[in-house]
């Protein structure tokens, strides 16, 4: 199964990204994470520069917008043709090219500027990095080698160089790699998820969750992704719902989308009128726990109640970003407060500002009404009845008022005018 997937990711293709001084490390193939699939890549941005000295210094011509690549070829282009022993142009060249996807030219200068400096370690590593994306393996952990022998602590070379091993299935020098990338620079969260992914796979789940929270912690949203699947599943780490959550939801917020996929199946769940009824509440005990623990960042606040919401205690302490923020958190962890409160915020607004209709509130508000959240379902009877920043819709007033329960049903259509 192993070999399978480690099959599938030599077939995933290879994006590139740039840093206004030079081409980055490239992104690296995938690696499956048992039980949960397989995992996009993640970016780690190094700098290549010509090593060589006595050369004329290339024009500064490296755009940080993509765009503009086009147009710093033809620069290029022209100081290659005035310079045609000069390797930093060489190299540059290759990266825009790269950048517009033309991998074949890249390739050729990636090669000219290493047969005009074969002692330079970064031409080697740029070298290895196209020839990755053109996903041949095997001369790319040939020019990785060389980088790294020429260069030992050249970050960025022990970093694909160990992408380039495990798509070739040689694990065991991946994870070497990436413990050596690690020790050049402890940190890079980036290095150190694809290392955890690696020990997940060779079965020492303590030590790749440790890894996982570090990368975590670090910003990688795929980390705490996976970080969270550890604590719900207790691998590698004690089990705990709250805390799987807790980081589903960070992943959640950098946009990672299993995350929001994965806190939306637990809603489902926990709102379920089919889910046994201990199930529901250990779901529904879980993200309470969660909305508890988002007070742990404001040591600041008092709390007076156990259940009383983060965000609306912000908007109190004249914190009006910040809680809405927290209000938002508050509510996809099905809290029936903060969702009251984000229904007044909608229609009213807060204090001498007009309603906004704010659209991360409805976005909510339509995300946990289709999972089954009441409270929501109700807030957008209300919001399409009256025409609150969407074109006034009845139909779909009255398509939602059948989830409202009977004794809520008369007071709300009479309100409403909804017969």
């Amino acid at each position: 199964m192993q070999h399978r997937l480690a099959l599938v990711a030599l077939g995933l293709f290879l994006l590139m990204t740039f840093s206004v001084n030079g081409l980055s490390s490239a992104q690296t193939a995938d690696l499956p994470f048992p039980d949960t699939g397989e995992v996009p890549p993640s970016d780690s941005d190094g700098v290549v520069t010509s090593e060589k000295e006595g050369e004329p210094a290339s024009a500064d011509i490296l755009p940080p917008d993509r765009n503009l690549a086009v147009t710093a070829i033809s620069d290029l282009r022209d100081e290659v043709r005035l310079f045609p022993g000069h390797t930093d142009a060489r190299m540059h060249l290759a990266q825009r090219l790269y950048l517009i996807g033309d991998l074949d030219a890249a390739l050729d200068e990636s090669r000219a500027a290493v047969a005009l400096h074969p002692d330079s370690a970064k031409a080697h590593a740029q070298l290895g990095v196209v020839l990755m994306a053109k996903q041949d393996w095997k001369s790319a952990s040939i020019e990785l080698r060389e980088a790294v022998r020429l260069d030992p602590d050249l970050t960025e070379a022990h970093y694909n160089l160990g992408s380039a091993y495990y798509a070739l299935g040689n694990t065991k020098a991946a994870i070497a790699s990436y413990r050596h990338t690690i020790e050049l620079q402890p940190r890079f969260p980036d290095a150190r998820y694809r290392l955890a992914l690696l020990l997940k796979l060779t079965n020492h789940p303590q030590d790749a969750a440790r890894l996982l929270e570090d990368a975590a912690i670090g910003g990688v949203p795929q980390a705490q992704y996976f970080l969270g699947n550890a604590y719900k599943h207790g691998q590698g780490v004690e089990k705990n719902p709250s805390l799987a959550i807790a980081w589903w939801a960070k992943a959640a917020t950098l946009g990672y989308q299993p995350a929001s996929e994965a806190l939306s199946k637990l809603r489902r769940q926990a709102l379920a009128s089919n889910q046994p009824e201990r199930r529901r509440q250990e779901i529904l005990n879980a993200f309470r726990r969660y909305r508890h623990q988002l007070w742990d960042e404001y040591p600041d606040l008092i709390r007076t109640d156990p259940d009383q919401s983060l965000g609306i205690t912000l908007l109190q302490d004249n914190r009006p970003t910040t809680g809405r923020t927290m209000l938002l958190a508050e509510a996809y962890a099905l809290s029936e407060s903060a969702q009251a409160e984000l229904a007044r915020l909608y229609e009213e607004g807060s204090g001498t500002e007009p309603a906004q209709y704010d659209d991360r509130i409805f976005l909510c508000f339509e995300t946990t009404a289709a999972e089954g959240f009441l409270p929501a379902q109700k807030a957008l009877v209300r919001i399409y009845a009256k025409g609150l920043g969407v074109p006034m819709n009845r139909d779909k007033a009255l398509g939602l008022l059948k989830h409202v329960p009977k004794q809520d049903l008369r007071a709300l259509s009479d309100e409403l005018g909804l017969r």
